[in-house]
């Protein structure tokens, strides 16, 4: 959305330029403080739409801003509706912090009661915009973002997308170490893809274990509320060619019951922990189960637990030996590695991954690095290997990458290829929209109908090669190896012909010489 879009992009400019001015320099402390301001504006509206459904469908719902709430350490009562953003931004300057600092920020920390995830989480966060003039600069610059959103939807065609991915998008790029630790939010057109190609399906009890601010869970979510009412209604594709939606006529308290509690993310970072568990929520998840842990540690041991895993986990760097969980068979303390089999342990039999490794995965000669290729293909249907131009991670990152399709079931017959040469965004650090899909629709439709017997052209950009040839190349899924070069024939002139063509050059230039020298 914020390439296509300048006025848009402009306003979060403005917005982190206020903050920057405003005494919170920290780029992640800014993007916390915002996200606080996004998930109330989001919480207000949200609440009124379903409380104006309700009365027209004459449903039953609980408004979160019905009662009152007792404000923490003293036994004064405020009304809910005074908790409002559509109550406190019409409030003076003053008047207006102390109110979002002692009565709304308190009663966002209990709003989904003591157990919660997101109560547990954000029990130690703090409000800390310092300034009356900032908070108001910033809830004016909030309501204009929102209005340009609501805009562009209407005319996209689109729900509410995720607002909140996009500021940390640009905020990351602020931050001088940015991937230091192989941290980079996937684009969101890489992760309708990735939903694309698994097909999360409702009831499904989807993963990440390295989850960010959710966007994978986000995807997995609209792509499942998508598909409720895909038949009955028409929308349009939006800029990469994907329908998503984020709400659905077809979404009832049931539904949404059985959503609430199929999505499961973790971090070991507890700010990216409270912006996924915000972004969830500021997308109808009520009550998202995303809690601080770190995946790879001896602390975390769910496995055989889920039908859908996907994920951009981090792959650069090393875990200290001792924290490594003893289930690992991999011998390594690569991360790009144990996330392989970490996921894979995460499966229920038939449940099917996408992840997205570097390039060095596919063809890494170390023990390690066969030992898991040979998971994917002996203990797994290893599906796709959909290779990626170095340019979709920029300005973040150059890395080249891979998505990787496998399901826990049986093992590997045949691996089907994907040479991604675009995807429909310039590969530089501007990341421009251009015209078109790139390859993404085109992913989605030959994976579709993959055939076994039909893909075997080895100079297209998608095809298939049997397993015993990548055991022979000791489990190498690099596709170069197996993609057939496709040679150009290029005609040249005859060398007389070209002999010719300078000589007469080289009279022209005779004759410049002399006009040159005549006016010396």
């Amino acid at each position: 959305m914020l390439q296509n879009n300048p006025t848009l992009k402009n306003k979060i400019n403005q917005l982190w330029d206020k903050f920057w001015s405003g005494g919170i320099a920290n780029p992640l402390t800014a993007i916390e403080q915002i996200t606080y301001l996004l998930f109330m504006k989001r919480l207000d509206d949200l609440d009124l739409k379903r409380k104006a459904d309700a009365e027209f469908t004459g449903e039953s719902y609980t408004s979160k801003f019905e009662g009152t709430f007792t404000l923490p350490g003293s036994k004064e009562e405020i009304k809910k509706e005074e908790l409002r953003w559509s109550y406190f931004k019409h409030m003076q300057a003053d008047e207006m912090l102390v109110h979002v600092q002692t009565k709304v920020f308190p009663f966002l920390k209990e709003l989904n009661g003591g157990s919660s995830p997101f109560t547990k989480h954000i029990k130690n966060a703090v409000f800390i915009i310092p300034k009356p003039t900032l908070l108001v600069e910033a809830i004016k610059t909030i309501e204009e973002i929102f209005e340009e959103i609501e805009k562009d939807t209407q005319e996209g065609g689109q729900t509410f997308q995720d607002i909140q991915g996009d500021v940390y998008e640009m905020l990351l790029s602020e931050i001088a170490s940015a991937g230091k630790n192989g941290q980079f939010r996937t684009p969101r057109h890489i992760i309708k893809l990735m939903a694309e190609l698994v097909e999360p399906k409702y009831g499904h009890k989807i993963a990440d274990p390295a989850c960010g601010t959710a966007g994978f869970l986000l995807g997995a979510y609209q792509y499942i509320v998508t598909q409720f009412d895909k038949k009955k209604t028409k929308h349009k594709p939006d800029e990469d060619g994907f329908i998503r939606n984020s709400i659905s006529a077809s979404l009832n308290e049931k539904r949404k019951l059985v959503l609430t509690k199929s999505f499961f993310g973790y971090d070991f970072d507890v700010t990216m922990v409270r912006l996924g568990l915000m972004n969830l929520m500021m997308h109808g998840i009520d009550d998202p189960e995303i809690d601080y842990k770190d995946t790879l540690s001896k602390a975390y041991n769910e496995e055989n637990q889920f039908d859908i895993v996907m994920a951009n986990p981090p792959f650069k760097g090393s875990i200290d030996k001792g924290d490594i969980n003893e289930s690992f068979k991999l011998n390594t303390t690569k991360t790009e590695l144990l996330f392989v089999e970490r996921i894979f342990n995460m499966l229920r039999i038939g449940g099917t991954a996408a992840m997205i490794v570097p390039q060095g995965v596919l063809f890494g000669a170390g023990k390690a690095f066969v030992n898991a290729r040979k998971l994917l293909i002996e203990k797994s249907e290893l599906k796709a290997v959909i290779t990626m131009p170095s340019g979709v991670f920029k300005p973040y990152a150059g890395v080249s990458t891979a998505i990787l399709i496998f399901t826990k079931a049986g093992e590997t017959e045949n691996i089907w290829f994907y040479d991604m040469q675009s995807d429909g965004y310039s590969l530089d650090d501007k990341r421009t929209k251009l015209k078109g899909y790139g390859d993404l629709q085109d992913i989605v439709e030959k994976f579709k109908k993959r055939d076994q017997k039909k893909d075997t052209d080895r100079k297209k950009k998608y095809f298939f090669v049997p397993k015993q040839e990548v055991v022979d190349e000791k489990y190498d899924l690099s596709l170069s190896l197996y993609k057939d070069d496709v040679f150009e024939e290029i005609e040249y002139k005859k060398p007389e012909e070209i002999m010719k063509k300078l000589e007469e050059i080289e009279k022209q230039i005779i004759v410049e010489l002399k006009i040159v020298k005549g006016l010396l």
